[in-house]
């Protein structure tokens, strides 16, 4: 939203978003807007559908443009955008030609999901529409309405990604369809891989170049305090999943997890403990992947998709989507 003439400013999030005094929130990043359509560069075709009326929650729908002229099912991917819960949109042109490029390369039907931001819809409302998302998508497997879905999907090879505040929402889906797998809804509906690129989780206690550098460490504080408003802090379990009180990793529904994180990201530490708690979960018992991307920083794919570090991580994700049966 635009800012008044000479607002005084009540928080400020860098880099971004200003609260106003007044209630208005001026965000300084995510905020364009690419139609949807085919996109000529890839041959992949998109559309925005209504996923929750009471909410007005959206979802961006993609689809290879050939995929009318053969018969096979393709995989769905349930991706859930960055952003620190707060700024861009499956429509953001940086989301958008990212998800472009990612169909194509993995050869996919993509549900990138439109959920409520904060501070105007504080945490947990991006989980519930997340949810809200992934049931109306299992629903196809057994009715439901639309065309692409029911057309071109293999229910039984549904994958949920996300990077960043994406990835963070995609582990806990992957938690709650663990807990759901036994309704209506989810008895069709088969996720065998998750995708956690550069996953944005946090604590109070610094580890590893956290330590290091006090001021980016600051900086990721601050977000949470906007997102999510909670006596813990940076040990609420929705941002800390390593806090005692936080749902056990066994609990995550995919026999098959990659996570990617990047050299110069601060978060890099959270994604790696991430692995490493998999890994080491005995109750667990799939298969965790980590890959790391050197000489990078977070979201680099996402804001530099032509370098060839983003064109081998797409390659990467698109393996491991049709590696898995």
């Amino acid at each position: 939203m635009d800012s008044p003439s000479n607002p005084e400013i009540s928080m400020e999030v860098p880099p971004y978003l200003r609260i106003h005094s007044d209630g208005t929130v001026e965000r300084l990043a995510g905020t364009q807007v690419a139609p949807p359509g085919l996109d000529p560069e890839t041959n992949v075709l998109s559309k925005d559908i209504l996923i929750q009326p009471q909410t007005s929650v959206t979802a961006r729908l993609y689809r290879p443009n050939n995929t009318n002229h053969n018969h096979t099912k393709l995989p769905l991917l349930i991706y859930f955008h960055g952003g620190a819960f707060c700024i861009s949109s499956p429509a953001d042109p940086l989301y958008h030609n990212s998800l472009n490029r990612l169909v194509s390369e993995a050869n996919v039907v993509a549900l990138s999901v439109n959920y409520r931001l904060a501070p105007e819809h504080p945490l947990p409302a991006a989980y519930h529409d997340s949810w809200d998302a992934i049931q109306w998508a299992a629903s196809h497997s057994f009715e439901g309405h639309e065309t692409w879905l029911k057309e071109s999907v293999d229910f039984d090879r549904v994958f949920l990604a996300g990077d960043s505040a994406g990835a963070n929402i995609a582990h806990f889906m992957a938690i709650k369809l663990h807990h759901s797998s036994g309704s209506s809804n989810m008895k069709f509906f088969k996720i065998p891989g998750l995708i956690m690129i550069h996953p944005y989780f946090w604590g109070k206690e610094p580890i590893g170049v956290e330590a290091t550098d006090p001021e980016r460490k600051k900086m990721v504080d601050k977000w949470w305090e906007l997102v999510c408003p909670s006596e813990k802090g940076n040990d609420d379990p929705f941002i800390n999943p390593f806090v005692e009180e936080a749902p056990g990793f066994e609990s995550v529904v995919c026999n098959n997890v990659l996570v990617i994180v990047a050299e110069r990201d601060i978060l890099k530490e959270r994604g790696k403990l991430y692995h490493k708690t998999l890994v080491n979960n005995g109750a667990w018992k799939g298969k965790a992947e980590l890959y790391e991307a050197e000489g990078e920083d977070h979201d680099f794919h996402i804001f530099n998709p032509d370098s060839d570090n983003a064109k081998s991580l797409l390659k990467r994700i698109a393996v491991f989507i049709n590696n898995q049966d």
